[in-house]
């Protein structure tokens, strides 16, 4: 593994990624790339890398892990910033450099997304053709989820409370950072939160895979154009490309299998496949053996039938 910092033309920070190389990696080889892409909230250590990223470069990939710009060992200030529209950017310069490096073949660039980061990798493939097959693992609509759990179904109050507390900042005020889960799993419960999603993530993030550099917060003031984001807008016309959505049967409250549906159906592409993985939840899909090997099991040969 090598971990690379990107600056292309007209960035004014570095995006830190890790490169993952598959076995016996020949430099004067030109092999087929995955972008795989980490959740809200999370790192590139954790489950993109170190999951499928190590997966999939154990099949044969050249896999790139990037860290989102203001977040893990990514440049950008302020930090914490969760903006998806700065995610797609992300992604589409990651593209850019993997089509520079000399061992990638730039006609073979698929992109793998795992809960929001699924989501973002949708949008990104959408509009950018230079993908030629997405993976959505148990994939989220952040646009969707924050118009409605995470602004508590309010959403124009919420970006009433964005725009105050930008307010607040601008005049020299303390910023507002929103932790995304309880400290722990007790601490949720005793909390009275019952929802299979948050406890999970909590039990991920907290205890399964802690990582210095999972932030697992967001600054408030500059999270407002997520609520008016979408990333399945206008996937009927435009995704068009090979596509295959991954979700466990076990719902919670992210929206994860009501999305996979949802873009399942829309999408124009006619090359399209729906993996249900039968009785397991988002978070098992983060790392847990078995349904991570039933989701591997379908989702390699999909990439290696299409790179």
């Amino acid at each position: 593994m090598e971990t690379v910092s990107i600056r292309n033309p007209g960035m004014t920070w570095d995006i830190a990624a890790n490169i993952h190389f598959p076995p016996g990696f020949d430099a004067a080889r030109r092999y087929p790339a995955v972008i795989s892409n980490h959740p809200i909230g999370s790192c590139k250590e954790q489950t993109a890398g170190n999951v499928y990223g190590a997966a999939l470069a154990e099949a044969g990939f050249v896999v790139i892990v990037p860290d989102a710009s203001f977040q893990g060992a990514s440049g950008g200030s302020p930090r914490w910033i969760e903006d998806a529209e700065q995610r797609v950017r992300d992604y589409r310069d990651v593209i850019d450099y993997l089509q520079r490096l000399p061992y990638v073949d730039p006609q073979r660039i698929g992109i793998l997304g795992i809960c929001g980061g699924g989501g973002y990798s949708i949008k990104t493939t959408i509009i950018d053709k230079r993908i030629k097959a997405l993976v959505s693992i148990t994939g989220v609509n952040f646009g969707r989820l924050f118009r409605e759990g995470f602004s508590g179904f309010n959403p124009v109050g919420t970006l009433e409370a964005m725009a105050a507390q930008r307010t607040t900042e601008n005049a020299g005020g303390e910023q507002r950072v929103d932790v995304f889960l309880p400290e722990s799993v007790q601490a949720g419960e005793t909390a009275g939160i019952t929802d299979i999603d948050v406890l999970e993530a909590t039990d991920y993030y907290r205890n399964r895979n802690p990582q210095s550099n999972s932030g697992t917060r967001m600054l408030f003031s500059h999270a407002a154009s997520n609520i008016a984001w979408d990333a399945f807008a206008f996937a009927e016309t435009l995704l068009t490309q090979p596509m295959m959505v991954v979700f466990g049967d076990k719902p919670g409250g992210f929206g994860a299998y009501r999305d996979g549906m949802e873009i399942y159906g829309r999408a124009a592409s006619k090359d399209k496949h729906l993996v249900v993985v039968e009785g397991w939840s988002h978070y098992d899909l983060y790392d847990k053996p078995e349904p991570v090997g039933i989701a591997l099991a379908k989702v390699i040969p999909f990439l290696k039938e299409r790179l």
